[in-house]
């Protein structure tokens, strides 16, 4: 296997997946800030020409990161950081998905359309005007959240699993590009204090 690592939260999700997995996949860099993944020979793999991708050794290219996340869970189901059971999968699932559309989306565009701006409107459809509008729809998001983590030590319950690396990477480029965690979240706050304590979140 190859994988094709990048700046950016999405590689970041893989990189801590692949960590707590204890997995080494040989990596080949693609310059994202100089628009490789948007030209050949990369898109000749990943037409989407996004970032990351996980090409397999018969030469399938999974390019989406709870695609590749959930393909190296089953390949390597220990530890399962989407869950053991078919229940414990579908609650990951189901809190991931929430994550994914209703917080790390708009928090993503929100930067895309603003201080990213430069750096991609060229390569998608930008609506600066949206910007401040899905910034607010991901803190908004986040309250919400905070509100349903009381009394959980990771967003399932006690297990770890893709969900909070989800949330972690995202928040941690949310923090690097004006949208920092507002402290009144003070269960997610508290979370990603213990997210932070685990080796994973060191990955690279």
């Amino acid at each position: 296997m190859k994988f094709y690592n990048s700046v950016g939260p999405n590689p970041h999700v893989v990189k801590m997946f692949m960590a707590e997995k204890g997995l080494e996949i040989p990596r080949e860099e693609i310059n994202l800030m100089a628009g490789e993944n948007r030209q050949p020979p990369y898109v000749a793999k990943n037409p989407t020409g996004q970032m990351p991708a996980l090409e397999l050794d018969d030469g399938v290219v999974l390019s989406e990161i709870t695609a590749i996340c959930e393909y190296l869970d089953e390949k390597h189901p220990n530890p399962p950081l989407i869950g053991a059971t078919p229940e414990e999968r579908a609650v990951t699932r189901m809190w991931a998905r929430r994550i994914d559309l209703n917080i790390l989306e708009p928090m993503a565009n929100g930067f895309r359309y603003s201080q990213g701006l430069a750096l991609f409107q060229n390569r998608m459809r930008c609506i600066p005007q949206a910007a401040d509008d899905l910034k607010a729809i991901a803190a908004e998001k986040l309250a919400w959240l905070d509100g349903q983590m009381a009394g959980k030590t990771w967003i399932v319950g006690d297990r770890f699993t893709l969900a909070d690396i989800l949330l972690y990477c995202f928040l941690q480029f949310g923090a690097q590009v004006g949208q920092p965690l507002d402290p009144a979240n003070k269960n997610i706050a508290a979370w990603l204090e213990r997210v932070k304590a685990r080796p994973s979140a060191a990955a690279a």
